[in-house]
């Protein structure tokens, strides 16, 4: 792995204690130039995880909190009139910034969600009828209560489709509670304003580039090809994973293999990061939902019925 990304890892692992896997899938969602929505139980450190990402990346932060009564406006801006110099002024909304923090995205209305959806396609915003640039890098870290479903809207198909992973995060082990709250004793934020920048958005720039450069046999990608036709096939999913989905774990297992000191994507890059990338593409039957599986289950049974290149 680059030093400069090994020193990132290592300083988020520093500030949010027992998600190693959770840390790694991000950083390779940023360096392969997605989106990412974080799903887990309040207090395992989500928010934390993006305002921390932020300040080591020295890039411009905003936070929205999504709640049933937020406006579209209210996340890309509107227009105001300056009353002083006689005309209209664009007001730029909390989208306009390197890492936007979409918290609880599921509390809020269709309307507004899809907001979002330009901004993290395009990268760019539309505000009365004018398109505008979003910084670049633009980065969505999008967070969902996985259990709280009173008073929430579910995401749209297309919607859950702009993210590049879903990641969860699961409890930590005890060892790791047990030095959380060591360091939140002696003050925990005073740490993170202590430590210093390990990247700018120029480096974040170019580490992307060269992600994007990384090579992947023929081999490789119809193995990619094979995953995603299987899942249309498998009995319990209702709607497989589209072409789409096959760019995505390509360009995942690019950044994968990246942060491995690799230039060129191997299997064992695409098994990986298969189940944060696919998870949320799948939709299941509800027969499959009543017998408790999870689109987990059959990532794994894809992973299972097609054999890997060797």
């Amino acid at each position: 792995m680059d030093g400069r990304i090994a020193a990132l890892e290592e300083q988020l692992r520093d500030v949010v204690f027992g998600q190693e896997e959770a840390i790694h899938q991000v950083l390779v969602a940023l360096l392969a130039g997605g989106h990412v929505l974080l799903e887990g139980v309040p207090g395992l450190g989500k928010t934390r995880l993006a305002k921390s990402l932020a300040h080591f990346v020295s890039s411009d932060y905003r936070r929205i909190q999504f709640t049933p009564d937020l406006m579209p406006s209210d996340i890309v801006g509107n227009v105001i009139f300056d009353v002083k110099g006689s005309e209209f002024q664009v007001h730029q909304g909390p989208v306009f910034a390197n890492i936007l923090l979409a918290d609880e995205i599921n509390r809020t209305p269709p309307k507004t969600q899809a907001a979002l959806l330009e901004a993290m396609e395009e990268g760019q915003v539309s505000i009365y009828g004018a398109t505008h640039e979003l910084p670049n890098p633009f980065f969505v870290i999008a967070t969902q209560n996985p259990i709280e479903y009173e008073g929430t809207y579910p995401l749209p198909e297309a919607q859950l489709d702009r993210f590049l992973m879903m990641v969860r995060l699961s409890y930590p082990e005890p060892s790791a509670e047990r030095r959380m709250l060591k360091e939140h004793k002696i003050g925990f934020a005073d740490y993170i304003a202590r430590a210093s920048a390990v990247l700018d958005v120029n480096e974040l720039r170019d580490h992307r580039r060269r992600v994007q450069q990384m090579t992947a046999a023929d081999e490789v990608l119809d193995y990619i090809v094979q995953l995603t036709r299987a899942s249309r096939s498998l009995e319990g999913v209702m709607l497989g994973a589209s072409p789409r989905a096959g760019t995505a774990l390509l360009d995942a297992a690019k950044a994968v293999a990246y942060t491995d000191n690799r230039d060129y994507v191997i299997p064992d890059d695409v098994l990986e990061i298969a189940a944060p990338v696919l998870r949320h593409r799948l939709i299941l039957d509800p027969n499959a939902e009543v017998e408790g599986l999870s689109a987990d289950d059959f990532v794994a049974r894809m992973v299972e019925n097609v054999a890997a290149p060797r």
